[in-house]
């Protein structure tokens, strides 16, 4: 997961992407970036850290031009340690290419290998995202053979690379002395929408918050399989460049990584989670009797709105009863295990009052590794809660998910192998209660804001084990896991070998 903007206009674009990126900051945290266009060159600043640390003043100016595209970075593939890594990457031919993208490539071992081997190109990180701009790069120099770039040309080069990439990929990429490109897999996994402002630019970002929030109208979601090609003087062209599509968005957007006031492909986010805490209610009922609870408290932050409603359906009080720091990143993005469970009691503090003599429920937005709830129920009861009853707004994360969610392996979830009261013995909470799969499908879809926005179906991996691009195995999962742990070790290695 990670959030892209591109900007294209007949004005200065850097502050635009930066007030963009800050937009977008909830889609990671580890690294951000904003390359720029001016009279055929790029303009890059690049580093590890949340936008405000990266960009100052100095490295605003320079960063000139009227076309650009940012980046803010959470590591599901690569070496989350490399500044190397963060995006977005350059390559100098053809014409010049920087590419930012939102997503994970299942078969990137494989295309680094036919890079090297049949199109003689050097890929210099562990990152799919440089694997996926060499493939662009390599098949627009194949249609355009020198010749002056038409959009006819940028669209059969994105054909190619769809028969070519497997997995999930929202795509940004500038192409010096031409224009902005952006586009999206064949089954729309990860997001992206197109806006445009009432001084004429146009906007490409992850999110409609980032557009909305920088002045700039949703026009529309940018289609699966859909490329988008608009020159630098704002000529708009599109064309749909995959052969076969379907609408299958990751319903965890809708769960947790995407801010409650984002619309993903016509359905409002904080609808959809109104909806879960909706069909919860129903689950908590035939779990826990309403009257053995006194009070519904959130963790905070994505399951507010499925905890209100489902407090207000049952009847019952809720309160705010955890404090969160907001200057603590996001537990469940944050790199590494022992990071992640140390930081639990940074981000949230108690106000006991709320807990001392109550039975409480707790809502979260889902359950994945088990560190963070864990921490939460003890929290609770040293606060003096009697009762600690917990549920879960998604159903038991069971299965790795390989379309760029930090979910790499079936050992790293609580949910796995294991029954919900074995779940409830680990966390330690007095009853669990979980969302039942297809209620949670269900839910999102009646979030949808008109009829043609129903998807044909969700990326539901990690809750169903049905992976939409039908290309993982038991094998591919265990390669990739053991590809990133290699990864990780090398950088766990260079990083001793610098402190010595």
């Amino acid at each position: 997961m990670c959030g892209v903007i591109g900007i294209v206009g007949g004005i200065p674009v850097n502050q635009l992407i930066y007030d963009g990126l800050l937009l977008l900051q909830h889609r990671g945290q580890d690294a951000a970036g904003i390359v720029t266009h001016q009279q055929g060159r790029f303009h890059m600043h690049k580093a590890k850290g949340m936008v405000r640390d990266v960009f100052r003043t100095r490295n605003m100016r320079a960063l000139p031009g009227h076309m650009g595209l940012g980046q803010v970075r959470y590591p599901t593939a690569g070496n989350a340690q490399s500044e190397d890594e963060a995006q977005p990457f350059y390559v100098n031919a053809p014409f010049g290419l920087v590419l930012s993208h939102n997503g994970n490539l299942t078969n990137s071992n494989a295309l680094r290998a036919d890079l090297f081997k049949f199109n003689h190109r050097h890929i210099n990180t562990d990152s799919d995202s440089e694997v996926l701009l060499n493939v662009l790069a390599h098949e627009l120099e194949v249609t355009t053979r020198g010749s002056t770039l038409t959009p006819a040309d940028v669209f059969k080069a994105v054909q190619a690379v769809h028969t070519r990439v497997r997995g999930s990929y929202a795509v940004i990429a500038l192409i010096a002395g031409h224009g902005l490109l952006a586009f999206r897999d064949p089954h729309g996994i990860r997001p992206l929408c197109l806006g445009r402002s009432d001084e004429g630019t146009w906007m490409v970002a992850s999110e409609s918050v980032a557009l909305e929030g920088t002045g700039h109208r949703f026009v529309r979601d940018v289609a699966p399989g859909e490329a988008i090609y608009i020159s630098e003087q704002g000529q708009f062209h599109e064309q749909r460049t995959a052969l076969a599509t379907t609408r299958s968005p990751c319903i965890f957007e809708f769960v947790y990584l995407a801010r409650p006031d984002s619309t993903i492909d016509g359905m409002s986010v904080y609808q959809a989670r109104l909806n879960l805490g909706e069909t919860l209610a129903k689950r908590v009922i035939s779990t826990v009797p309403p009257d053995e609870i006194d009070v519904v408290i959130p963790i905070p932050e994505s399951s507010r709105p499925s905890a209100m409603q489902l407090a207000q359906l049952l009847g019952l009080a809720y309160r705010e009863g955890f404090v969160k720091n907001r200057y603590v990143g996001r537990t469940f993005i944050m790199p590494g295990q022992a990071v992640r469970k140390k930081s639990v009691r940074q981000k949230l503090n108690v106000i006991a009052s709320e807990f001392k003599g109550r039975r409480v429920l707790l809502v979260d937005d889902s359950i994945v590794r088990g560190t963070t709830s864990r921490e939460i129920v003890q929290m609770a009861r040293d606060a003096g809660a009697t009762k600690v009853y917990m549920a879960s707004a998604a159903p038991p994360v069971r299965h790795p998910n390989v379309y760029g969610i930090d979910m790499p392996t079936s050992e790293e979830l609580v949910a796995h192998g294991r029954s919900v009261d074995e779940i409830r013995e680990l966390i330690g909470c007095d009853a669990l209660i979980y969302q039942d799969v297809q209620a949670m499908k269900d839910a999102v879809k009646k979030a949808a804001t008109s009829p043609s926005a129903m998807p044909d179906r969700f990326e539901a991996s990690c809750f169903d084990g049905d992976y939409v691009t039908e290309d993982i195995t038991p094998e591919l999962i265990h390669a990739m896991r053991a590809e990133r742990d290699a990864v990780e070790r090398s950088a766990q290695s260079k990083s001793a070998g610098s402190q010595s």
